[in-house]
């Protein structure tokens, strides 16, 4: 098996941090980009994305499979058959913290925005355009330093002062 017919890491990777969030106590986030393939309530969709709390008392039945995670969910007090193609997550984090890891995005979104310059290419044709593999990736953030004592201060956009993604580019 070579590495193009190998595995995708991304549902490992899922499943690893899954398990550090709920080892550590914290509340395990995951954005996802929302498609047609994508089963969630799309009334709290914003900007195409939804942020889902996939903690073990957030959920029922939760399936963190290779092709899909698979839940049920409570939104606004009615329950909800929750399916996620892993592909569709651009990131797993903890609530608490913000410390997780942000994935490339999903090719067809990628399509939809070529003008951006965070669009990805295969390593090979970064290397070949002298463009560094550095500059295409993306990386999450954390929204407090792990030095402070005191809980985070609201910024201007955010919710609460809550833990947010930030793409840097």
């Amino acid at each position: 098996m070579n590495a193009q017919e190998s595995t995708s890491t991304r549902p490992y990777l899922i499943r690893a941090l899954y398990e550090w969030c709920t080892d550590n106590g914290f509340t395990p986030y995951v954005a996802v980009r929302v498609d047609d393939s994508v089963q969630v309530p799309r009334e709290f969709v914003h900007d195409g994305e939804i942020v889902l709390n996939i903690s073990f008392d957030a959920t029922s039945s939760l399936q963190l499979g290779n092709d899909f995670i698979e839940f049920k969910a409570r939104f606004g007090g009615k329950p909800r058959d929750i399916l996620v193609p892993v592909g569709r997550v651009i990131a797993i984090y903890a609530r608490e913290n913000g410390q997780g890891m942000a994935f490339p995005p999903p090719v067809d979104s990628l399509v939809a925005a070529p003008s951006s310059s965070a669009v990805l290419a295969p390593v090979a044709d970064v290397v070949e355009s002298g463009a560094s593999v550095e500059d295409r990736v993306v990386q999450l953030v954390p929204a407090v330093d792990v030095g402070d004592d005191e809980p985070p201060k609201p910024t201007p956009g955010s919710a609460g002062g809550r833990p947010s993604l930030k793409r840097v580019k």
